[in-house]
């Protein structure tokens, strides 16, 4: 297919269509509150680090956004537990105060619902790494969601993320193995890369699962089980991702 990629710095008209894209994040995701409170901003104030494919056509089949941060600041000498969440922390916090980048995130790489299966993921994953280049920088980094693991809500992230494919020792998950053909280097887990909680009713309406009792629920596209407590009338899901590093 051809794709034509291109930052929002460079086609702003594209912000709208962008967010019409269907995509198939589950709904529970989009409500946690760091992303809900971040990935606005992201559009806003750094265009130069969103990307959108649009077809021949010009209809958008792809977006991917990413996050400059200043990894040499106090306190961050390893890449964090608390991953996706803490990442944007840092980079808006750096924002604010003026602290100068030496490293970017990736923050989401999304296709299309009916562009799945076509190699777009992975031809945004190499667009981000040669605009993380062109901006500057030597490295990119991903608290990378292994697409497949919320087929095995109860297997360890940590056993989960190093399996390999006997026919060619590649990660088994689908999307760790594009990062690593493309040069990616597993790090290590980021056991709460983001936090969900709401109420009872809440999860009810984003899942449509009933929630009734107190233990483990699992929940389609969750990588791990939502935890529920029915008595206390609240339930939270803590997303477990991996630390990824491309140098670019």
């Amino acid at each position: 297919m051809d794709l034509t990629i291109t930052t929002l710095a460079e086609r702003p008209e594209l912000q709208a269509p962008m967010w019409q894209m269907i995509d198939t994040w589950p709904e529970f995701v989009t409500n946690d509150p760091v992303g809900w409170a971040y990935i606005g901003r992201i559009v806003a104030e750094l265009p130069e680090y969103v990307l959108v494919a649009t077809d021949p056509e010009g209809s958008v089949v792809g977006r991917a956004f990413s996050v400059p941060f200043q990894q040499a600041a106090e306190g961050r000498e390893t890449l964090p537990d608390g991953g996706w969440d803490q990442v944007m922390l840092w980079a808006f916090s750096d924002l604010r105060h003026g602290r100068t980048p030496d490293i970017v995130s990736a923050i989401e790489i999304t296709v299309a619902k009916d562009r799945l299966g076509q190699g777009i993921s992975g031809r945004m994953l190499a667009a981000m790494r040669e605009n993380v280049r062109r901006l500057g920088f030597s490295e990119l980094i991903a608290p990378l969601r292994p697409s497949a693991k919320s087929s095995e809500a109860d297997a360890l992230i940590q056993e989960y993320v190093y399996r390999t494919r006997e026919v060619d020792g590649l990660p088994h998950d689908p999307w760790l193995r594009v990062h690593v053909r493309a040069g990616g280097v597993i790090e290590k887990v980021a056991p709460a890369s983001m936090t969900v909680s709401g109420s009872l009713e809440q999860w009810r309406r984003w899942t449509g699962l009933p929630f009734a009792e107190t233990g483990p629920v699992e929940v389609p596209g969750a990588l791990v089980p939502v935890h529920c407590e029915a008595e206390r009338g609240y339930a939270v899901y803590v997303e477990p991702n991996v630390w990824v590093r491309h140098r670019v």
